[in-house]
Order: structure tokens, then C-alpha cells, then sequence
């Protein structure tokens, strides 16, 4: 007769037994399916797995190609907004060195002015360097403000006069007493005008 022990271990080891035949069972059962699939279900999960990745790989393309738009969009901004502040500081340069070379014109043109000198060697000379001047400023943007006879603008004439003139409108330039210049479009010195005030 065997001990309680004994049909303890013995009942153990039959039910590890069972476990072990069971999965062996399965493992037969699973080979077996795996066995009678026939060569096109194969194909078909194979094709399966193969869309699924394709289907990965375009997701992940078309998220490169979203990035590689924002950053080539980043690029050309930077380069635009590059470009636009190398501009301003260079008009900003070529407006200073301007308004620097104006007092020298205003001497240019008061030696032309006058009238003795008129015809003389000198004179001629004078009035050469003085046009290549004025043509070398013209072609960076320099152009003289027209005052005369014009209706006074804030924006481009200081009054330091008024005057009396009852054939004249009111607000009219009468006179220049000094030119003005823009450069490139911006006032860098306004015209110093005699203004109509009846």
C-alpha cells in the first residue's frame, strides 16, 4: 500500500504529465495547420505584412516630405528677410555718405555761381568735376527735390520764410534758399524754401 506522500507525488506527477502531453498536443495541432496551409495562404501573409510596411514606409515618407517643405519654406524667409536687411543697411550707408557729400555740393554750386568766373579755365574745370559729382550721386539714387513754384509739402520743404506775393497762391513756394534731396525715395534733406503767405 502506498503513503499519502506517495499519491501525492504520484498525482503530481501525472497532472505535469497531462500539462506536458497537452502542449505537446497543440504544438502537434498547430504544426499540423501550419502544415496544411498551402502555399498561397503563405503568399497572402506575406503580401499582408508587406502592404503593412509599405503602408509604414509611405506614412513615414510623406511625413519627410512635410518636413523637408517647412524647412526648405524656413530657408527661403530667412534668405528673403537676409536679403531685405542687407538692403536697408546698404541704402542706409549710401543715404549717409550722401547726406555727408551735400555741403560740398552746396560749395560746387555757389563757386559756379559766380559770375566773374564765368567762362575762365577755372571755371570750366570746376564745372566737370561738379557734373561727374552729381551724375556718380544720381546713379545711387540721389535726385534733387523741385520746390520752386510748387504747392509747400511738410514732407519735402521747411519754411524758414514767408512772403507776401498776391499774384501767388498761398502756400506756394516762392523761393529756394537751399535744394533738397532724396535718396532712393527718402528725404535726406528738405528744401529750405520762401513760402507765399498773403
Amino acid at each position: 500500500m502506498t503513503s499519502p506522500e506517495e499519491n501525492k507525488t504520484t498525482a503530481t506527477e501525472t497532472t505535469e504529465q497531462n500539462k506536458a502531453n497537452k502542449a505537446a498536443v497543440q504544438a502537434q495541432e498547430a504544426a499540423d495547420t501550419d502544415a496544411l496551409k498551402s502555399p498561397a495562404d503563405e503568399a497572402t501573409d506575406d503580401l499582408e505584412a508587406i502592404k503593412k510596411e509599405l503602408e509604414a514606409q509611405k506614412t513615414l515618407l510623406q511625413e519627410s516630405e512635410e518636413h523637408y517643405k517647412r524647412l526648405q519654406a524656413d530657408f527661403m524667409n530667412f534668405r528673403r528677410r537676409n536679403e531685405k536687411e542687407r538692403e536697408e543697411l546698404s541704402s542706409v550707408i549710401v543715404q549717409g555718405l550722401i547726406k555727408d557729400l551735400l555741403p560740398i555740393i552746396d560749395n560746387f554750386e555757389r563757386a559756379l555761381a559766380v559770375e566773374e568766373a564765368k567762362g575762365s579755365a577755372l571755371h570750366d574745370g570746376i564745372t566737370m568735376i561738379y557734373n561727374q559729382l552729381i551724375a556718380s550721386l544720381q546713379k545711387n539714387g540721389l535726385e534733387e527735390i523741385k520746390a520752386a513754384g510748387e504747392k509747400f509739402d511738410p514732407n519735402f520743404h521747411q519754411a524758414v520764410m514767408r512772403v507776401e506775393d498776391p499774384e501767388k497762391e498761398d502756400n506756394t513756394v516762392e523761393e529756394v534758399l537751399q535744394k533738397g534731396y532724396t535718396v532712393q525715395g527718402r528725404v535726406i534733406r528738405p528744401s529750405m524754401v520762401k513760402v507765399v503767405a498773403n
